[in-house]
């Protein structure tokens, strides 16, 4: 009879928006899965299998050079588990060839439940493989990502046959019945450097013993930081696409601020490029300005960039089609994420593009012809310390109409504390249309002098109204 090996993700582990439909009737999963034994912490592998080694260990190829991964998700799950674990697998989706779709019959399937902990088999023996995202503690980003990485192929990182080159074990902090959970394995490393901020890193503290006292080390510098619980680090990404053998350029970025070029900038850029960004802050609203943008320009946009609002190219777009030389409007994506697009052909090359990145609280990007636009909250009051931006950017030849239909902000003198202001512009270095609003006010039409027009709401800590709601159009 087979064995099966499981472990349980701990809490020194662990320190999230789109739900796809489950198509037919979702099969019975096995229910003796989590029985079963447990080491190494969250891992359910077949005994002496290897996925990184073990070619028929991996999640078969299409044709199409993508792999796909049906997934069944257990009805025992709240609205707001199955969005974060499916916004998690979209991740996968615009950086790697690996796509989860949903099970619509297929003998082989990932069958995602809530057992008895947070664990997965590594990588694929077929028919329904359980993975075990237990409710309320690892149904989140980084949680889903650990164990489907897992169920990918992958063990965790500081038991890479080269782990002691860069970490060392403090064996003396650590119960004789958890070592096993240390034990190095024989691995295939893929050619990528070891990864401290891989999501399958353990913390330094865990399965400690002693309070105050770390079980790995990191050498030579001690202070580097080690194990996280958000979600999927770039050197993940690459080690997934090695091992599948994807043909992607794709680079995450996921510090709170940053920079992104095209390849070779300021020279200029490769032919038959085909390369996304995807840019995952740890919170707020991932806000894009180009500092700099020189693409062929053609007709019909040969070379091209686009922006989108979430992580995959199946996101609804900022940001459309552009190619040419000149300023383009900052971004403001509605969520933590933005996918950046960027497509080459085979002829004329440019310097390409550098941008940057960070976040801002709350606001948005607006290209579409008509729309509201509203305080956090609306029609209840407004959070306190907001600062938000809304940029509105109409077509070439068009300029944007804006109608204030309500408006209620704490009032005070100057308005200091809580206020509107109107830029017209893409920016706040732009002229103001008036000075600032706060109180209750009526207003005019204002219509900008441009294509572009730009709102920042903010708020301080005490004192919070209704805020406002408005309306645009391009005429």
């Amino acid at each position: 009879m087979e064995t099966a090996v499981h472990l349980i993700l701990l809490f020194c582990l662990m320190g999230l928006s789109l739900t796809l439909p489950l198509s037919g009737t979702l099969p019975t999963p096995k229910s003796q899965e989590s029985k079963k034994l447990r080491i190494h912490g969250d891992i359910a592998l077949k005994t002496d299998r290897n996925a990184i080694n073990c070619t028929e260990c991996l999640w078969p190829k299409s044709s199409d050079g993508f792999v796909y991964v049906p997934y069944t998700v257990s009805s025992d799950y709240s609205q707001d588990e199955v969005n974060a674990i499916t916004t998690a697998m979209k991740e996968y989706e615009g950086l790697t060839c690996v796509q989860f779709t949903p099970w619509t019959g297929e003998d082989d399937y990932l069958a995602i439940q809530s057992l008895d902990g947070c664990w997965s088999y590594i990588g694929y023996y077929g028919g329904s493989q359980a993975v075990s995202l237990l409710k309320g503690f690892c149904a989140y980003n980084g949680g889903v990502q650990h164990e489907l990485n897992h169920a990918l192929g992958f063990y965790h990182e500081h038991n890479r046959s080269d782990r002691d080159d860069y970490v060392t074990i403090m064996y003396q902090y650590i119960s004789p019945e958890n070592i096993g959970n240390f034990d190095k394995i024989s691995t295939n490393n893929l050619g990528v450097d070891y990864d401290y901020s891989s999501i399958l890193h353990y913390a330094g503290n865990a399965f400690s013993n002693t309070s105050g006292q770390n079980t790995i080390v990191p050498h030579p510098n001690p202070n580097v930081p080690i194990g996280q619980s958000y979600g999927l680090s770039n050197l993940d990404v690459l080690k997934i696409n090695r091992l599948y053998g994807c043909d992607e350029c794709s680079t995450l970025l996921s510090a709170p601020n940053g920079t992104l070029t095209s390849t070779n900038y300021p020279s200029n850029y490769q032919n038959n490029a085909n390369c996304v960004w995807l840019i995952r802050t740890p919170s707020d609203q991932v806000t894009l300005s180009f500092n700099a943008f020189n693409v062929q320009k053609s007709q019909s946009c040969t070379d091209y960039i686009r922006v989108y609002d979430g992580a995959t190219t199946s996101a609804p777009m900022i940001l459309d089609k552009t190619c040419g030389t000149g300023p383009l409007p900052v971004m403001i994506a509605s969520t933590n994420r933005m996918l950046v697009e960027f497509v080459t052909d085979s002829a004329i090359t440019a310097p390409g593009f550098k941008a940057t990145y960070s976040t801002v609280q709350c606001g948005g990007t607006f290209y579409t012809p008509s729309r509201n636009v509203t305080t956090p909250n609306y029609p209840k009051s407004y959070p306190p310390n907001l600062d938000c931006q809304f940029i509105i950017t109409a077509p070439t030849s068009y300029k944007v109409a804006l109608n204030i239909n309500n408006f209620f902000v704490e009032k005070s003198a100057n308005c200091q504390y809580d206020y509107l202001e109107i830029y017209d512009g893409n920016s706040m270095s732009a002229p103001k249309i008036g000075s600032r609003y706060c109180s209750y006010q009526v207003f005019n039409v204002m219509v900008s002098s441009g294509r572009s027009m730009l709102l920042r709401f903010h708020s301080d800590a005490s004192v919070q109204m209704y805020g406002f709601t408005a309306s645009y159009n391009f005429v």
